[in-house]
């Protein structure tokens, strides 16, 4: 496969959202297909990692929703959302820059407190399974208007989680991606049962 030809195919993919900030580079020393780190709050620029060799061993429609989703997860980080986290880590913040100028330690250390366990929840939440199976379905939205039907692009996308753990060599799915593909089934109609609706993670 030729990386560059491949690169300018998958930016038309691409949503316009994703070009401003996603940039696709060419890794083969890699051994994952496809990877991209998480993005902190003060990288501006996120790239993906992609080993075209092992790439390639992957279907078009395939590349198609996994570049699509890889994008999806990366632009779904939401570091400053306005939420009670947000707000409890601010104010903790403030508090103890407050009380660090009154020289009140035990000030600064609950408002230091509070704020490192609202960053923590920040953190979790933005690991969480629940932000990959989201990404899961901006992608099969986003491919719906690319010419796939739901039902086809739930179907690739789960062809393709699949297919990427047996060429990097792994013995079974993780616990994250069982739920994500049971969730793809039941959007393909290959399973009645989805992922509960009162599904949270920890």
């Amino acid at each position: 496969m030729e990386s560059k030809i491949e690169i300018r195919r998958l930016l038309d993919v691409m949503p316009a959202s994703g070009r401003m900030t996603s940039k696709i580079v060419s890794k083969p020393e890699q051994t994952k297909v496809i990877d991209a780190a998480f993005p902190l709050p003060w990288n501006q620029e996120r790239p993906i990692y992609i080993n075209f060799d092992l790439w390639g061993r992957l279907s078009k429609p395939q590349r198609d929703l996994l570049l699509l989703q890889k994008v999806a997860w990366l632009t779904g980080v939401k570091w400053f959302k306005p939420d009670i986290y947000q707000g409890v880590a601010l104010a903790g913040f403030i508090g103890a820059l407050v009380e660090s100028t009154q020289s009140d330690f035990v000030g600064v250390a609950v408002g230091g407190g509070l704020s490192a366990i609202a960053l923590t929840r920040i953190w979790r939440k933005n690991k969480s399974p629940e932000l990959l199976i989201n990404a899961d379905l901006a992608a099969i939205k986003v491919a719906q208007r690319r010419g796939y039907s739901e039902i086809e692009a739930a179907q690739h996308l789960l062809g393709a989680i699949e297919t990427v753990s047996k060429i990097e060599g792994n013995s079974s799915l993780n616990f994250t991606d069982l739920i994500r593909c049971q969730n793809l089934r039941a959007i393909a109609g290959l399973s009645p049962i989805g992922v509960p609706e009162n599904y949270e993670t920890r």
